[in-house]
């Protein structure tokens, strides 16, 4: 797997703070942890479920005294205000996130992605928490499933929340794709498959996808945490990759010259075809946008060319345009990379 490195420049904006992740022994929370860590917060508070995840985060990162464990649940409403107390920032990565599980168990991803993010507002604004950075997920771009459709909610409630409860607590959500080598992605599946079974599964050969590296997930939303004034959405703009062709590349690099067979085995229930970063609706805000990212503005208000260059340095408005697809914006070599 890849190494990850820190590179943002955004170092005294954690310094000294007291932060909180929850889901943060997950793949991209405990990444986030182990980053901040290098920015001398004041302390990092680790929220989440698992125990035996918390020690072995403990363990990876060697102990250190400004860390501190919280076992808890976004959905205990009054044992997340209580580690809210004190905090200045939060980096909200605790989800349901996996689509067939979430396609047979939506009463379950209600409760956590939208009543738990819920919680997680209500806790924040009571506590005087500074700013909250929510993980969200190019599902929410035209949601055809499950977890696209409680991830769009949740941006909703967190995009609107620095308009309607004021602005001392603001508000962002960071946008992913797959992030190569989480916990749950298919390169570690197919690692698995491939070396017990001598094969790998593809669901269908026309799906395409979008892929980040873990460190440009945890970079993003570092710098939105840096940049952010409440309401907006950070898109990364990132590469997509056939299936077929991601397959071929992770064999030909991990199993050289081994006989690994790939199997189609059909779409599972709420799988697309093709993911997007921005849809259509998407368009109905204001959109900046640099070299290496989309910033969709909060749609309750207009902002003038001044306002813009002031709060957002090097972007410029976006005049017009359409989805941002998988499909229309193929480049293996990019993905190579970070496989």
């Amino acid at each position: 797997m890849p190494n990850t490195k820190n590179t943002t420049n955004a170092v005294s904006e954690f310094k000294d703070k007291v932060i909180l992740v929850t889901g943060g022994t997950g793949s991209i929370g405990s990444e986030l942890v182990a980053q901040l860590l290098g920015c001398q917060p004041r302390s990092i508070r680790v929220f989440s479920r698992n125990e035996n995840s918390q020690y072995h985060l403990l363990e990876k990162l060697g102990h250190p005294k400004n860390v501190r464990m919280l076992i808890g649940d976004i959905r205990d409403k009054e044992r997340l205000s209580m580690a809210l107390y004190g905090v200045d920032l939060v980096f909200h990565a605790a989800a349901l996130k996996h689509v067939p599980f979430c396609e047979y168990n939506p009463y379950e991803v209600v409760k956590t992605n939208i009543i738990g993010s819920q919680n997680l507002i209500e806790g924040a604004v009571q506590n005087g928490v500074k700013k909250v950075i929510a993980i969200s997920t190019d599902k929410v771009a035209n949601p055809f499933n499950v977890l696209g459709i409680s991830k769009l909610m949740m941006e909703r409630l967190f995009v609107n929340q620095s308009h309607f409860l004021g602005r001392d607590t603001k508000f962002t959500c960071v946008r992913f794709g797959n992030v190569a080598w989480s916990k749950g992605s298919v390169l570690p599946l197919w690692q698995r498959q491939a070396e017990k079974h001598g094969a790998i599964n593809i669901t269908d050969k026309k799906m395409t996808r979008f892929l980040m590296s873990t460190d440009q997930a945890v970079n993003l939303t570092l710098k939105a945490a840096e940049l952010c004034q409440g309401g907006e959405v950070f898109i990364l703009k990132m590469p997509a990759i056939k299936l077929p062709t991601l397959a071929s590349v992770f064999l030909n690099k991990y199993f050289p010259g081994k006989k690994i067979k790939i199997k189609e085995t059909g779409n599972r229930g709420g799988e697309k075809t093709h993911e997007h970063l921005l849809g259509q609706n998407d368009w109905t805000r204001e959109i900046l946008h640099n070299k290496e990212m989309f910033v969709l503005l909060p749609a309750t208000h207009i902002h003038n060319i001044e306002y813009v260059v002031n709060t957002y340095p090097g972007f410029k408005k976006v005049s017009s345009g359409g989805e941002y697809s998988s499909k229309d914006n193929i480049d293996t070599d990019a993905v190579k990379k970070f496989i």
